[in-house]
């Protein structure tokens, strides 16, 4: 009792007032952490290293997969495209007493080189079915020819051709087509320097291409 003989706290509700608001405010505050923790993922009062506040994970879009070209990478169709190599046969045709003959030199003026080239030799009239064909040369027709050079490198030379066979009858004059049946997997900008037509009278001259 006090002084005036009334208990201590008697006649004060403000007393148990505040012992009823200190309550009122510690819920308040468990609460709010509770919604903390739940908007953020993170335990209330956790941070990040560096003492900063912890962050929610930025959201991003998936990104598309890179391109699967790499760079410099050829997207052309084929193996081999992009790959060029000017390939030049030179030499010159004779027609004497029912024989022809073909001296051919093959060249490669580049820029690549080429793992081989097979060069095609069209007759107008067919072959003596007995003829005999040099080495690296296959008849693959009745009046064609087909001969390989062998690898060539970039500003090189390959296999010189040298044909000498009988052919049917004795023509008075003897056409011959000179091209490319195969450039190993090259292509050729300029066709004019391997794609050849010789016409050789008889006469046992040279006829040059």
């Amino acid at each position: 009792m006090n002084r005036s003989g009334r208990p201590n706290g008697s006649g004060r509700p403000g007393g148990a007032g505040r012992r009823g608001g200190g309550i009122l405010a510690s819920v308040a505050v468990a609460v709010l952490a509770a919604v903390t923790l739940i908007a953020t993922g993170t335990p209330s009062g956790a941070s990040a290293p560096g003492g900063e506040a912890p962050r929610p994970a930025a959201s991003h879009p998936a990104s598309a997969p890179a391109p699967a070209f790499a760079p410099g990478a050829d997207r052309g169709s084929g193996a081999g495209a992009g790959v060029e190599a000017d390939v030049a046969y030179h030499g010159h045709v004779s027609l004497w007493g029912g024989r022809v003959g073909v001296w051919l030199t093959t060249e490669n003026h580049g820029p690549a080189p080429v793992s081989g080239v097979t060069v095609r030799l069209r007759f107008s009239v067919p072959l003596d079915p007995g003829a005999t064909l040099p080495p690296g040369c296959l008849r693959t027709g009745p009046a064609t020819v087909q001969c390989g050079t062998g690898t060539m490198r970039a500003a090189g030379s390959g296999v010189r051709v040298a044909l000498d066979v009988a052919v049917v009858g004795e023509p008075a004059e003897v056409g011959v087509d000179i091209d490319t049946a195969w450039s190993g997997g090259t292509y050729d900008r300029n066709p004019a320097n391997n794609t050849h037509r010789v016409l050789a009278p008889a006469t046992g001259d040279p006829y040059s291409f």
